[in-house]
């Protein structure tokens, strides 16, 4: 089992060599940032896939969001580099301790903080939504808002059930978002399916679109 030591080492490392290269990159966002007034006014679930988990990280950070992040040895080392970027990390996921980080994410949302999720993660399968968002968004009333990017150049880096993007030096990040979706509080399982589905449709459709913007 690794100490506390070796996970805080491997953070500081981390997010000293993702800060030397994410700062030589451009981003260029391409559509409204509707996020911003809603964020202030009470806070938004960011929603984005797994894949495109670092860009999007480091263009949020120092925004004061609550991340959900797994459990797992992989999960402690994003925790510890994220938490430098300004975020807090709840640790749990659809496998492991989901039902105690709901309860977390749902007391934290009503401070008004925004939160940051990847309904694929931890395991996949890659790009399709669990429903734990949208329980979220039902009991916060909070918004979620799709969001994707992609990178004129990058490593890809096979993480087992997914491809986790990596910005080379130098490139242009392009970023896209839709526009909020809400989950009623009286809606029952029939509409939040519905929502689930528009919600994946939606986030595939962005990460088609930044890819396409990207080549």
């Amino acid at each position: 089992m690794k100490s506390d030591t070796h996970y805080w080492f491997a953070g500081s490392v981390g997010k000293h060599l993702l800060d030397s290269l994410l700062a030589t990159v451009r981003f260029r966002v391409l559509t409204p940032e509707p996020y911003r007034q809603l964020a202030s006014a009470g806070g938004v679930i960011y929603t984005l896939w797994h894949g495109r988990l670092l860009p999007l990280t480091y263009y949020h950070r120092k925004q004061n969001i609550a991340t959900l992040i797994s459990q797992s040895s992989d999960g402690e080392y994003i925790a510890r580099v994220v938490e430098r970027w300004g975020y807090s990390a709840i640790r749990g996921s659809s496998s492991r301790g989901g039902s105690g980080a709901l309860r977390e994410m749902v007391k934290v949302a009503r401070t008004g903080r925004s939160m940051a999720i990847t309904p694929d993660g931890p395991r996949g399968p890659r790009q399709k939504l669990k429903p734990g968002v949208l329980t979220l968004a039902q009991l916060t009333s909070q918004p979620l808002i799709p969001m994707s990017a992609s990178a004129t150049r990058a490593w890809w880096v096979d993480a087992r059930w997914d491809l986790f993007l990596v910005p080379k030096p130098f490139s242009t990040v392009f970023v896209r978002y839709a526009e909020p979706v809400y989950v009623p509080r009286n809606a029952g399982d029939d509409a939040i399916a519905a929502i689930g589905e528009q919600v994946e449709r939606t986030l595939n459709e962005l990460t088609a679109q930044t890819d396409a913007d990207a080549r």
